[in-house]
């Protein structure tokens, strides 16, 4: 039944529009879980943050104020979870993220890459679709954490094939400043939080399975 719902949202997924990187809203924190496990195929994860400075287009809507709360600046000091509570991009990510009971486990595991959509990215989803995952703690679980990697990958160790912490693998092309991870975009790519290294991407990823 599960693999039906994902199947049927992808259908209806990949048939919508095109997206602009922009959105905002607002956010939230608290839930407990244990952040599973996972590994790249690529270069072993790194535990450090990357020298090079937050990249893309989608950027510019983030806010420059180094006291906003969704500032680069402010994100760089809290668990990811907090930090994307902040950014006017993210705020149904963030719905999301509380609906299906994982903000502990962001905000608590050590180090993670998370792919994290736009607003503009859950509004490609048909209403009816993206209220009905919403609904669904399984399916919505199984969705958000595709969206993670176990480890903090930097730019230059980005493209390959990564197993998320759900199970399923995303894979990403690209270099410099260009990635795409399946058929998603990076619009915003290395920001930095306390414990993750974030990018911001223009369509939902779907688990295969």
């Amino acid at each position: 039944m599960r693999a039906t719902k994902i199947t049927a949202i992808t259908a209806a997924f990949f048939f919508s529009a095109s997206l602009a990187a922009c959105g905002g809203d607002e956010a939230g924190s608290n839930d407990t879980a244990a952040a599973p496990a996972a590994t790249t195929a690529s270069a072993a994860p790194s535990m450090a943050t990357d020298t090079m400075a937050s990249f893309g287009a989608g950027c510019a809507a983030v806010p420059t104020e180094a006291t906003d709360p969704g500032s680069f600046d402010a994100m760089s000091k809290v668990p990811v979870a907090t930090a994307a509570s902040g950014n006017p991009l993210l705020s149904t990510l963030v719905t999301a993220v509380k609906q299906a009971g994982l903000v502990d486990t962001l905000n608590t595991a050590p180090a993670l890459t998370v792919f994290a959509p736009t607003n503009d990215a859950f509004a490609k989803i048909p209403a009816a679709d993206l209220k009905a995952v919403l609904a669904d703690k399984e399916t919505l679980t199984s969705i958000l954490t595709y969206h993670v990697v176990e480890g903090k990958l930097a730019p230059a160790q980005l493209a390959g094939t990564h197993k998320t912490i759900q199970g399923d693998e995303v894979t990403v092309e690209g270099s410099g400043s260009d990635f795409k991870v399946n058929e998603a975009s990076v619009v915003c790519g290395n920001v930095q939080t306390a414990n993750a290294t974030v990018y911001i991407i223009d369509s939902v990823l779907m688990p295969k399975g």
